[in-house]
């Protein structure tokens, strides 16, 4: 059966309508979900994290962070500085939550753009094994905290790692939670903020810190021109005689910082437009990313799936499609 999706909260589908239903769309593709041609296997690339690294020192000057995801932060981590085991005032703990996101994404210290795809896996483990377009290419790191497949975005889609409300609700308590763990067995605030931020390579060497220090004394600066979803646009789409609501990623409109769209800023290529929505097949969750042939070039629509828990790297499902329909503009099979 097949299921309406309910904007990036994956969890709040709703029955629509069966496998073999397609709006006037012919026989459904069923290539999505585990079916297609696999694709991983490369494992990590050894350079990545080295990478992060040197770019992590944030340029000196205002610290610019959009003011719809801003307030998101802040209420998250108020919220958990609130349920927190340890003594951590909201401000601080709004500084600890923000402080990894500009040496991740934004070494101008401009506003980090919710939109942000990594660009520093260019393993062939995550490109459509068929070659039909150069940005047929699925970035595994994604969002304001690159939520990564590998580790804290292994659950998330791109749509729920770029909405920057449900990622700030994710990322708060986790942050603020680690930050209290180290404190409440003994560290100094400044060994438990690094063990906050452990997960993040652009830490490593007391970049975040920096910026931490940096946003006590001086603050941030609120960005208006930058939304909750950096960019990215939520649509309505049909695929397989189902509806979902799903999330339209093109680089080229990224709000803030968009250094990474720029084709020599990392190994890895600048995915074309995709849409991305999740799947539900026997039980199970798939990240669907789905480019039109409009959109990358390609003789043919394209799918890639990652069953949600697996490393992007390890296995995807690349697929020729027809199917998908958005339904807000008009595009695509409709």
């Amino acid at each position: 059966m097949e299921r309406r999706q309910r904007g990036p909260a994956r969890r709040s589908a709703v029955l629509l309508a069966s496998v073999g239903l397609v709006l006037g769309l012919g026989a459904p593709a069923l290539a999505v979900g585990g079916d297609g041609v696999p694709s991983g296997g490369g494992g990590d690339n050894p350079t990545a994290d080295d990478l992060r690294r040197e770019r992590a020192w944030v340029r000196l000057g205002d610290l610019k962070f959009g003011a719809e995801p801003y307030e998101a932060v802040s209420a998250a981590a108020a919220e958990a500085a609130g349920k927190a085991s340890c003594e951590i005032s909201a401000a601080d703990a709004t500084n600890l939550v923000l402080s990894p996101t500009w040496p991740e994404v934004s070494g101008s210290g401009d506003s980090p753009s919710p939109m942000t795809l990594s660009r520093y896996d260019d393993q062939t483990s995550l490109a459509d094994p068929e070659q039909r377009a150069k940005g047929l290419f699925f970035n595994p790191g994604v969002g304001i905290w690159q939520l990564d497949s590998a580790g804290l975005g292994a659950d998330e889609t791109a749509a729920t790692a770029i909405d920057s409300v449900g990622a700030a609700g994710k990322m708060a308590p986790y942050m603020v939670g680690k930050y209290c763990k180290a404190v409440d067995g003994g560290a100094t605030a400044a060994q438990a903020r690094a063990t906050a931020w452990k997960d993040w390579h652009a830490c490593d060497q007391g970049a975040c810190e920096s910026i931490y220090q940096r946003l006590k004394t001086d603050g941030v600066v609120k960005d208006a021109t930058v939304d909750r979803y950096g960019g990215a646009e939520m649509r309505s789409c049909t695929y397989e005689g189902a509806e979902y609501d799903c999330l339209y990623v093109d680089p080229a409109a990224a709000q803030g910082e968009d250094a990474w769209t720029v084709p020599d800023y990392g190994p890895a290529p600048v995915p074309d437009p995709f849409y991305v929505f999740t799947y539900t097949k026997s039980g199970t969750d798939y990240e669907v990313r789905y480019w039109l042939k409009s959109d990358s070039g390609a003789s043919t629509d394209v799918s890639a799936s990652r069953e949600l828990g697996v490393n992007a790297r390890t296995k995807l499902y690349w697929e020729a499609e027809s199917g998908l329909c958005d339904t807000t503009t008009g595009s695509g099979n409709c």
